[in-house]
């Protein structure tokens, strides 16, 4: 390319002195720079060609750049919402560990306990462990909450046979009264007699 841009110069100054002399050249030279100037004219021509297709090339490599550049910004974008999305689960994931679980305050009984009333727990996982550990501290307080039910029932029945008998000793205390008034005249009589 460079050495065609060469031999084009050497041909425009080649002509600029022939005009600038005015004189007819002679044939010989006059038929090399005939071929000079078709073979310069051919070359402007090619050149031409090989610029256009250069700016096509150029036009296309820029449209291909900028549908490339919104496929990466597009991309970039995406990444970015899985950064934030992400970000936004740790947080989800962290408050839900952070939670004060109602569970974890229940007063269990210790898992070596849980696991040597029940072997056949050993091998079940954290929450299964767990729920089978909720489940034992249910059914106990369930017996547990039986036993104060009847423990109650006992508790009211003593309370009702004690009430009767406080009664009973106030009617026998009346009526010890009654029987002390009424044998006062009897007793008046033995003291006469004797």
């Amino acid at each position: 390319m460079s050495d065609l841009l060469l031999r084009a110069d050497a041909l425009v100054a080649l002509l600029s002195t022939a005009d600038e002399a005015g004189a007819r050249l002679p044939a010989d030279l006059e038929a090399t720079l005939s071929k000079q100037q078709k073979l310069l004219f051919t070359n402007i021509a090619h050149l031409r060609g090989l610029h256009r297709a250069a700016h096509f090339s150029a036009r296309e490599t820029k449209a291909t750049t900028a549908e490339d550049r919104q496929a990466v910004d597009t991309l970039h974008l995406q990444l970015q919402n899985l950064y934030y999305e992400q970000r936004h689960l740790q947080g989800e994931i962290a408050a839900c560990d952070e939670y004060d679980h109602s569970h974890l305050r229940l007063p269990l009984i210790p898992v070596e306990d849980f696991l040597e009333q029940h072997p056949d727990q050993a091998t079940d996982d954290e929450n299964a462990l767990m729920t089978a550990r909720i489940a034992h501290e249910r059914a106990q307080r369930e017996t547990l909450e039986q036993q104060r039910q009847e423990l109650l029932k006992r508790k009211q029945k003593l309370i009702s046979e004690n009430k009767k008998r406080k009664d009973d000793l106030a009617n026998l205390d009346k009526d010890l009264e009654k029987f002390i008034d009424a044998a006062k005249p009897i007793q008046v009589l033995f003291e006469k007699v004797a």
